[in-house]
This record gives C-alpha cells, sequence and structure tokens, in this order.
C-alpha cells in the first residue's frame, strides 16, 4: 500500500538538485515526503476498523521521517551571545514546550508493540492539536516562534539582526564567525519549527485515519502560512548574513603561557652596551655612538666590561649615547636576557630597578689621551648566530589532503625547535559545505632542522635580520567556488607574507574537483615600496614585553599592512624581549565549517608589544539559503 512513499526519498532528491542548504533540502524533502504521505493516507478511512495495521505503517513512515531529522547535525549556539537577546529567552521557551513534544513523539515511535494502540496515538495527537491545563498546543507554540523570529512588518528588527550585534561583541569567545553564528541559529529554528510541523500532520493523518476528521483544510492553511514564514526567515537571515562578518580569531586566555598560548622570538635585536673604542678596528674614540648606526664589534678593548659580558658576533645596529656612568644589572646566567636593568648615574633607569640576582656592575667611560672621551654606547645586537636567538620561520607549504577530499578546518601557529611553522586542521569535506567532524584532525608538522642537508635559506626557511624583519598583515580571501585547501608563508620584498591556497569544489555534492588548475594560491603582492597605495606600517608604541600585565589585547592592525619585529622599549624593559609575541592558540570554528580564507592580525594595548594571530574566514552559507518554494506550493494534497 506504501509503494508510493517508498520512492520519496529518490523523488525529494531529484527536485532538490538545485545549489541550497543542507537544512533547506531537509525542510523540502521533508514537506514533500509528507505531501505524499497526505495524499497516500486519504483513502485509508475506509480501512481503519480492519486489524491492518495502518495506524502502524503510519507510525512507521513517520519515524523515518523524524530519523532523518535527528540524523541531521544540530548545530551548537553559543549561551553568551544568546544570554543577552532578550527575545531569544521567549523563543527559547516555545521551543521547549515543541521539543518536550518531540520527544514524546519520538519515544512513543519507538515502543517495540506489534500493534499500535489508538487511545495512546490519540493522547499523542490531540496533544499536539490542542491546548492543555499547563501547555499551550504545539500548533500555538510554533506560530509564536515565528512570530518572534520575525514578524513580517517592514522596518521592524527581526532576531537575526538582534543576534548580529551580540555575536560580533562575542566574536572571539564563541569559536564562530558571526555569519556562521547566524546561519547556526537559522539552522536551530528551522528544526524546531520542522520537528513542529511534522507532529503537526502526523496527528491530523492519524486522527483521519480513526474517523475523527477530514483536516484537508487545517493542513492546507498550515502549509501555506508555514512556507510564507519560511520565506519570511530566509529573506531575513541572506540580508542579516550579507553585511555581518566572516572572520574568526582567538581572544586573550584567562593568562598567557610561553609555550601554551604563546611563543617568542628569542634574542633578537636586543639592547647592547659597548665602548665605541671597541666598534672601529683603530681603536679610537674620535666619533660619537650615533655614528655607529650599522656596524660590527671589532674587538674588547683592555677587557674592560666587554670582557664580562657574551660578545655580539652579529652586527650591531641603531647606537645611542645615554650617560656616560652606568651601574648594570646582568641577567641570569642562561637567561634569554643580557640586562635585567641598568640604572645611569644622571638618575635615569632602563627596566625595573629590583634586587640583582648577580653583583651589580659599575661601568664608567673614560678619558684616552686627555682629548677622546670613549663614551658606552647603548646599542642593539643583531646575532644570528647565536644558539639561543629562535629567530626562523618555516616557508614551506602546508596542505590538506585535497585527494581524500579533506580541507583546511583550522590553523594556527606552532614552534618546533627553533622554527615557527603555520599548522593547519583539517576535515573531510560533505555536501552543503558541511565537515565530518568525526574526521578532524591537526596535521602533524613536518620538522627539519635549519642545519639539515639540502634545507636553504630562502627556500625552506625565513630568517629575521635588521633589514628583514618585517611580516604582512593581510586578509586573503578566495574566489568564488573556492575552498580553503593549503597556506604557506613566503618572501615578498624581504617580507614575510602569507599565502594561501583555494580548491574549486562543488557545493552540492561537497567534492573537491582536482581535474586541470584547480588548486591555485592567492595573496596579496603589495609591498611598502609600491607607487600606487604602498603598504604602511602599524607602529608600536613604547612596547613592553606583553606577558608583563594581564591587560587585554583588542585587534589594533588593519589588512594590507605590516609590522616588524623589533625589541621591547628599552625605557621599560632595557629593550631585552623582542616583540611582538606569537600566538600559537588554535583558530577553529566549533562545529568545523568550511573556510575561504585566512589572514594574519595583530592583537595589542597601549604599551604592549602585543601578539600576532592568524584568523580565518568561514563560508557564507547564506548565499544558498532558498527564499521562495515554487515547486513545494504547487504540491496538491
Amino acid at each position: 500500500m506504501l509503494l508510493v512513499i517508498l520512492t520519496l526519498t529518490a523523488l525529494g532528491s531529484a527536485l532538490s538538485q538545485k545549489s541550497t542548504t543542507g537544512i533547506d533540502k531537509l525542510r523540502d524533502d521533508t514537506i514533500r515526503r509528507i505531501d505524499h504521505l497526505w495524499m497516500e493516507t486519504a483513502g485509508w478511512q475506509m480501512f481503519a476498523k480492519k486489524k491492518s495495521g495502518l495506524d502502524a505503517d503510519l507510525v512507521t513512515e513517520f519515524k523515518k521521517i523524524c530519523d532523518d531529522i535527528d540524523a541531521f547535525h544540530h548545530p551548537e549556539l553559543p549561551s553568551m551571545v544568546l544570554d543577552h537577546m532578550w527575545a531569544y529567552g521567549l523563543i527559547a521557551e516555545e521551543e521547549d514546550n515543541i521539543l518536550g513534544s518531540y520527544a514524546t513523539f519520538r519515544k512513543a515511535q519507538a515502543r517495540p508493540d506489534p500493534v499500535i494502540f489508538a487511545d495512546l496515538w490519540r493522547q499523542v495527537a490531540n496533544g499536539v492539536l490542542h491546548d492543555r491545563i499547563n501547555r499551550r498546543s504545539i500548533l500555538k507554540s510554533l506560530s509564536i516562534v515565528q512570530e518572534m523570529i520575525d514578524d513580517g512588518i517592514e522596518g521592524h528588527k527581526n532576531t537575526f539582526d538582534n543576534a548580529l550585534k551580540n555575536a560580533e561583541d562575542f566574536t572571539c569567545d564563541v569559536n564562530q564567525s558571526p555569519q556562521q553564528m547566524l546561519f547556526n541559529l537559522y539552522t536551530t529554528f528551522q528544526l524546531t519549527q520542522l520537528k513542529a510541523y511534522t507532529m503537526a500532520h502526523f496527528s491530523w493523518m492519524l486522527l483521519r485515519i480513526y474517523n475523527q476528521g477530514n483536516f484537508t483544510v487545517e493542513s492546507e492553511r498550515l502549509k501555506t502560512s508555514y512556507l510564507q514564514r519560511m520565506s519570511q526567515q530566509a529573506l531575513a537571515i541572506k540580508s542579516v548574513m550579507r553585511d555581518s562578518k566572516n572572520d574568526l580569531w582567538a581572544c586573550d586566555p584567562k593568562q598567557h603561557v610561553d609555550g601554551e598560548t604563546f611563543v617568542k622570538i628569542t634574542k633578537f635585536l636586543q639592547g647592547y652596551i659597548v665602548n665605541e673604542v671597541d666598534l672601529n678596528g683603530d681603536n679610537t674614540c674620535r666619533e660619537n655612538c650615533a655614528f655607529y648606526t650599522y656596524g660590527k664589534q671589532q674587538g674588547c678593548f683592555k677587557d674592560q666590561f666587554c670582557a664580562r659580558q657574551p660578545p655580539c658576533r652579529g652586527s650591531i645596529v641603531g647606537c645611542k649615547f645615554v650617560d656616560s656612568d652606568m651601574h648594570v644589572c646582568q641577567a641570569p646566567h642562561f637567561s634569554e636576557r643580557r640586562y635585567d636593568w641598568i640604572e645611569y648615574e644622571n638618575g635615569r633607569t632602563l627596566g625595573q630597578r629590583k634586587q640583582c640576582n648577580r653583583a651589580v656592575q659599575p661601568v664608567d667611560s673614560w678619558w684616552r689621551y686627555l682629548f677622546w672621551h670613549c663614551s658606552y654606547c647603548f646599542c642593539f645586537c643583531d646575532d644570528p648566530k647565536d644558539g639561543g636567538s629562535d629567530r626562523y620561520f618555516s616557508l614551506r607549504s602546508v596542505t590538506s589532503d585535497t585527494a581524500k577530499n579533506k580541507v583546511v578546518t583550522g590553523m594556527r601557529f606552532v614552534k618546533k625547535g627553533r622554527i615557527v611553522h603555520l599548522q593547519i586542521q583539517q576535515g573531510d569535506l560533505l555536501p552543503h559545505g558541511d565537515i565530518n567532524e568525526t574526521t578532524v584532525e591537526w596535521v602533524p608538522v613536518q620538522e627539519f632542522d635549519i642545519n639539515g642537508e639540502g634545507v636553504e635559506v630562502g627556500r625552506d626557511y625565513h630568517m629575521l635580520t635588521w633589514e628583514h624583519r618585517a611580516l604582512d598583515l593581510d586578509d586573503v580571501t578566495l574566489p568564488s567556488g573556492h575552498i580553503l585547501t593549503g597556506v604557506k608563508l613566503r618572501r615578498i620584498g624581504g617580507h614575510l607574507n602569507l599565502e594561501i591556497q583555494g580548491t574549486q569544489f562543488n557545493y552540492t555534492k561537497g567534492l573537491l574537483k582536482h581535474n586541470g588548475t584547480r588548486s591555485q594560491w592567492f595573496g596579496n603582492d603589495n609591498t611598502d615600496g609600491a607607487l600606487d597605495q604602498p603598504r604602511t606600517m602599524h607602529k608600536l608604541k613604547n612596547p613592553d614585553a606583553p606577558d608583563k600585565s594581564n591587560g587585554l589585547n583588542e585587534v589594533d592592525s588593519r589588512p594590507d599592512t605590516f609590522i616588524e619585529f623589533t625589541s621591547s622599549d628599552a625605557e621599560l624593559d632595557v629593550a631585552q624581549t623582542a616583540v611582538p609575541f606569537i600566538d600559537i592558540q588554535p583558530v577553529a570554528p566549533k562545529p568545523p565549517t568550511a573556510l575561504v580564507g585566512a589572514g594574519i592580525l595583530h592583537k595589542g594595548r597601549p604599551y604592549s608589544g602585543g601578539y600576532v594571530a592568524p584568523k580565518l574566514f568561514t563560508y557564507n552559507q547564506g548565499e544558498h539559503v532558498h527564499d521562495h518554494f515554487p515547486d513545494l506550493n504547487e504540491a496538491e494534497f
């Protein structure tokens, strides 16, 4: 008797080959299956008094429908966003009523009885359709939910508009971009309304079998109003998502921990005390400190203070005179620092003066030949040969396993050995831009040694130097029809620059395209030397080490800029710490979703070096939301 129903899945698929979201396809297919069941059950009343189990057949068919609804991924909604939406509290109350009845409905479907009991199912049906003493009917709750989501009145704010502001306020706390959160909210509303719609039609069909009425008018009225509401909601969500942001990054943790939430460049451009007599091969003091803008230490004249500190074997840059005499607190042995603080005779202090772990060293300038003043200069040491200087970035590309239909679902910086790498998370791509959560994994970093055989600077890795220490801050997004499948750092004009790989894909089938040049690399090639709108520098003002306080860091950079790794402020930290730090917290939307771009940003606050961090851009599902349903409206009962 139910041969027509057995073809519903195939029929629904045939009618749904248009590019539509997964939740829209589930809704449309469910409505079609219910329409066919309605037509199929129209002649069942004549058999209702026979013990043919027709009510059991109906329950079985609706159990299949509900199984498919429950198999659909129910997205997570961030409570910290929803708690700030007054309207959502009212909607949630009605949703609880619907979902409570749905749970009872599903529990009754699961009964192992070979024969369905009419009294039990009459109670279920009447509970769905009619108000009870302490609870509204499901039809009433459905109407209230739909009214609260969008009343359809021009100029009124809908729930999605209200959600957008809250989503943007909590972007980096909820692991979802505002755009993704809005679509998840839309999906959740759709699922709840679909469950109510399904229960109502089941109830009418069952009561019709039991000769309790015809209910055709009621069913047609509900379908018409339901599709009108779905169209309203679709137009609303598309409009709001079109204006919402799709970027995502990680907020500051409760406490930054070296090696757990951040890593840093070490012993790079450190403040360094050197006498000018050691900055030239003639051992003379004819110039002044400012003369030595770039050079090397030539010796250690008469084993003075230079002999009591580790030498700078690289370049010495940016020298300046502070004062002739000073007291120096050297950092403990094996520290990444050279000095903890310096106090000059004129009272000026570099760094925070406190108890010194070593004997404080007096360091005095002197006169030579009565007319040469050999001054101690405060310079910066750029010594890549220092074994404790970690200043390397991998230039090797990192891609998902596209041959197995895997795409990038997350990204982070990691430090392996002395090298900073980009690491990706990957997962299997599914139809409608979804990701199989059970397949999500971080791809192991391909480690290598800068001194390894065949490893070359400029090809395999980039080494920061005084001349080449810039990192480009960019948002790189993919052309339409592409999905993120790889990332890498490259060198452009001496800058580190982010490049991303995009691969074309079929949204409906969830398949990457492999033929021809389906995967391409994209980036922002602009430089600070460009004639037309050159890159500008994101400057740090008197930056201290960012882990010295727990102040909140906020995104303060713009795309198409760059930042230079430099030393911390001399006044605050004796220029001993390389800044900015590198945020290694993972950036990965939850639940995982398709991505269409990546970027690098800077998070900071006044007088802090801040952190450079990755960001991601989620796929805009709103482009595939359908707001009209001609084939569904044409279906007849």
